[in-house]
C-alpha cells in the first residue's frame, strides 16, 4: 500500500483526503502558502511544507515547489484534490517522471478530457451525444461574434481549460458575445494559464446532470448513479443532490452507459465525472468530463456507501475494484449545500475577513434517521482569504426520501452559525423553503428566474411573522427577567415585568399578552391564537432552538439597538418588543435617511482593480463598463447605472480596495 500521500491542494478537499488516508493508515503531507500557514489542513496532516506566497500562481500552481515538497518528505503518492493542478497534464507527467504515484487518471485521459474542444470530438467519436457548437480555437472578439451569430443566440462562451464556472459566459446578443469573449479569456488566463476559448449552443431551460464514474487499472469502469447540479449562480453550482428527481431508470442507464463508453475510450481509471445537459424531454448532451474528484462527491458517497477518495487511493495502488455494476445500489436521497463567503444581499459578491463565529450543526446519524455531514477546511477564528475560492464548507444531509432530505437540510442550515463575514446561509435556506425547488421543478435558470433582481431576503408571511413575534417576546422577557434578578439591588425595589406587549417586525405588529407556563411562556395574541414556547436559550446566546406548540425551530438571534435581529429560513427581520405605551409613542420617532452615494462608484467587494476603462471628464452611457475588479479568482465588470460625466477617478490598476471604497465620482 502507498505509505505517504502529499495533498497538492488546500481547504476542505485537502482535509477530506487526509481523513480517508488516515482511515487507511497512510501518512499525509500538507502544503501551504503564506495565507494558509494556520489553515486546518496544515494542522490535520502529519507533516506540512511551506511552498510560497499567497497567490496560487506563486504557490499551489508551481509544479517545481510541489516536487520539492515531495522530495523533502519522501511522499510516494500525490492526491491533487480538485482545481489547481488536478487536471494539469504536465503535473501528472512530472510525477510519473519522478517515480511518484499520481492518485488520479492516466496522463492521456487528462490531456484528452482536460481540453474541452478535444473532449467533445472524442465523445462524438465514442457515440456520446454532444451539443452543437464551434470546437475550433477563436482568434478574437470579432470572430467570436461571427461564430455566435452562426450558431444562433443564446450561446455559451467557455474556456477550453476551464472549470468551476471560471472563464464562462452566456451571451444573448452580439454585444454580450464581444464582452463575454474578452472576460472569459481574461479569467481563463488568470485561473488556468490557458486563454483558449470555444463557443457552443446554450440549451435553454436545461438541467445539469452528471454521472460519477469509477475505473481501475484492469479495465473495469462503473457508473455510480447521477447528481443533479441545476441550482447554479453564474455557472457555479450552489446546491446539488443525488439522485436526480427528473431521471427515469431508462435515462439513468443510458447516461451511465455513455459515460462508461467515454471513460473506456480514453483508458480511464480513478474517479471522474461526465457532465451532461438534459432538456425537458430527457434528451441529454455531453458537456465535459472532469478527470478528478468533484466538489459534490459527498452526495454520491451518501447514497452509495462508497468512499470515493479511498477507492481513488486503492486504484492508484493497482488494486482491482471489489464490486461490479450490479453491486451499485442507490439508497435514499442526499442534498449538498455549498456555504460560500459571499454576501447574498450584495449580489453575492465575495466577502473576506475573520470567522468570529463558526459553529456547524451536529453531524452524524441523528435520532430521526437522517444523516448530517459537513466537509470544511476552516475553523472559528480563522481567516477567509481573498486569494482563493470563497467556499467555506459543504453541508450535506441524507434521508430515505427527497422531501425528508430537504427538510433535514433546512433544519441543519437553521443551526449553522457563521459570523464575521458575509455568507450565503440565508440564501441556501430560502432555496430549501422554495416551493419550486421542493417540487423538483428546477433548471439551471432557477436562481435567475426566481430572484431576477437579486436576492434581498425572504419576506415573512403572516404565520412566520407570528412565530418570530413569539420568539422575540420570549427572548425579550428572558433578557428582562435576568436583568430583574441582578444582585446588589435595594430591598423591596424588585423590578416587575408587565404582561402586555406589542411585537413589531417588518410590516406587522402584534398586540399580545405573555404569561409564564411550566415550560416557558404562553403568548396570547389579540386575535385569540396562543403559542406555547419553551427553550434552553439564555441571554447572550447567538443561536437558539425553540419549541413552539410542539414544533422545533432553530434560529439566529442578535440583540441590536432597535430590537432583536432574527434570521430564519431566509428571513432576516428585526423585531421590537415594547409596552403598548412605548409603541404608541414610537410612531412619532423620526426616520434616519441613508447617505446619498448615487454620484459615486463604490467597490462592491474586497479585491484588486485590474482595469480602469474611463478617465476624468469622460461622458459615460448607462451600461458602459467603467472598471474591473478581481476577487477570489473571478473577474467582475462594474458598469454605469446611468448617463453621467466622470468627475474624478480615485484608483489605478493594481490597487487593492476594501468594500465600499470609492473608485470614481461623477458630476
Amino acid at each position: 500500500m502507498i505509505k505517504k500521500i502529499l495533498i497538492a491542494n488546500r481547504g476542505e478537499i485537502a482535509c477530506r483526503v487526509i481523513r480517508s488516508a488516515k482511515k487507511l493508515g497512510i501518512a499525509t503531507v500538507a502544503v501551504y502558502s503564506d495565507a494558509d500557514r494556520d489553515a486546518m489542513h496544515v494542522k490535520m496532516a502529519d507533516e506540512a511544507i511551506h511552498i510560497g506566497a499567497a497567490p496560487s500562481a506563486q504557490s499551489y500552481l508551481v509544479i517545481d515547489k510541489i516536487i520539492d515538497a515531495i522530495k523533502q518528505t519522501g511522499a510516494d503518492a500525490v492526491h491533487p484534490g480538485y482545481g489547481f493542478l488536478s487536471e494539469n497534464r504536465g503535473f501528472a507527467e512530472r510525477l510519473e517522471k519522478e517515480g511518484v504515484i499520481f492518485i488520479g487518471p492516466p496522463v492521456g485521459a487528462i490531456e484528452a478530457m482536460g481540453d474541452k474542444i478535444t473532449s467533445k470530438k472524442i465523445a462524438a467519436e465514442a457515440g456520446v451525444s454532444t451539443v452543437p457548437g464551434h470546437m475550433g480555437l477563436i482568434a478574437d472578439a470579432d470572430e467570436a461574434v461571427k461564430i455566435s451569430s452562426g450558431i444562433g443566440y443564446p450561446v455559451m462562451i467557455k474556456a477550453s481549460a476551464g472549470g468551476g464556472g471560471k472563464g464562462m459566459r452566456i451571451a444573448w446578443n452580439e454585444a454580450e458575445a464581444r464582452e463575454g469573449f474578452q472576460s472569459s479569456k481574461n479569467e481563463a488566463k488568470s485561473s488556468f494559464g490557458d486563454d483558449r476559448i470555444f463557443i457552443e449552443k446554450f440549451v435553454d431551460q436545461p438541467r445539469h446532470i452528471e454521472i460519477q464514474v469509477l475505473g481501475d487499472k484492469h479495465g473495469n469502469v462503473l457508473y455510480l448513479g447521477e447528481r443533479e447540479c441545476s441550482i447554479q449562480r453564474r455557472n457555479q453550482k450552489v446546491v446539488e443532490e443525488a439522485p436526480s428527481s427528473f431521471l427515469d431508470e431508462a435515462t439513468r442507464k443510458a447516461m451511465g452507459e455513455q459515460a462508461v463508453l467515454l471513460a473506456k475510450a480514453v483508458g480511464y481509471h480513478s474517479a471522474g465525472t461526465v457532465e451532461f445537459i438534459v432538456d425537458g424531454a430527457r434528451n441529454f448532451y455531453f458537456l465535459e468530463m472532469n478527470t478528478r474528484l468533484q466538489v459534490e462527491h459527498p452526495v454520491t458517497e451518501l447514497i452509495t456507501g462508497i468512499d470515493l477518495v479511498e477507492q481513488m487511493i486503492r486504484v492508484a495502488d493497482g488494486e482491482k475494484l471489489e464490486f461490479g455494476q450490479a453491486d451499485v445500489k442507490l439508497n435514499g436521497w442526499a442534498i449538498e449545500s455549498r456555504l460560500y463567503a459571499e454576501d447574498p444581499y450584495r449580489s453575492f459578491l465575495p466577502s473576506i475577513g475573520r470567522l468570529t463565529r463558526y459553529r456547524p450543526p451536529v453531524e452524524g446519524h441523528l435520532p430521526d434517521g437522517t444523516i448530517v455531514r459537513n466537509d470544511t477546511g476552516v475553523y472559528e477564528g480563522g481567516e477567509i482569504s481573498m486569494y482563493y475560492d470563497p467556499m467555506i464548507a459543504k453541508l450535506c444531509t441524507w434521508a430515505p426520501t427527497r422531501h425528508e432530505a430537504i427538510d433535514a437540510m433546512a433544519n441543519a442550515l437553521d443551526d449553522f452559525e457563521v459570523e464575521g463575514i458575509g455568507h450565503n446561509l440565508p440564501f441556501l435556506s430560502a432555496v430549501m423553503a422554495h416551493p419550486r425547488f421542493y417540487s423538483g421543478n428546477i433548471t439551471t435558470a432557477f436562481i435567475a428566474e426566481e430572484w431576477p433582481e437579486g436576492f434581498h431576503g425572504v419576506e415573512a408571511d403572516a404565520d412566520q411573522s407570528r412565530l418570530l413575534a413569539t420568539i422575540a417576546t420570549f427572548v425579550q422577557l428572558s433578557d428582562e427577567s435576568r436583568k430583574a434578578k441582578i444582585s446588589g439591588t435595594l430591598a423591596n425595589h424588585a423590578r416587575k415585568l408587565g404582561t402586555h406587549y406589542v411585537a413589531v417586525g417588518g410590516k406587522s405588529s402584534w398586540p399580545l399578552a405573555a404569561s409564564r407556563s411550566n415550560e416557558g411562556f404562553d403568548i396570547a395574541f389579540e386575535d385569540g391564537i396562543t403559542h406555547r414556547i419553551s427553550s434552553d436559550w439564555t441571554p447572550g446566546m447567538p443561536h437558539g432552538r425553540f419549541t413552539i406548540n410542539g414544533q422545533s425551530i432553530g434560529i439566529k438571534i442578535v440583540k441590536s439597538s432597535t430590537g432583536w435581529r432574527l434570521r430564519w429560513r431566509g428571513v432576516d427581520q428585526v423585531v421590537q418588543v415594547m409596552t403598548p405605551r412605548i409603541h404608541e409613542l414610537s410612531q412619532f420617532m423620526p426616520i434616519k435617511k441613508a447617505a446619498d452615494t448615487s454620484k459615486q462608484l463604490l467597490c462592491p467587494m474586497p479585491g484588486v482593480i485590474t482595469q480602469v476603462l474611463v478617465k476624468d471628464g469622460d461622458m459615460v452611457e448607462a451600461g458602459q463598463s467603467l472598471a474591473t475588479v478581481e476577487a477570489m479568482k473571478m473577474e467582475n465588470v462594474l458598469k454605469a447605472e446611468k448617463k453621467a460625466v466622470v468627475k474624478s477617478v480615485k484608483v489605478a490598476a493594481g490597487q487593492s480596495l476594501a468594500v465600499d471604497e470609492v473608485i470614481m465620482e461623477f458630476e
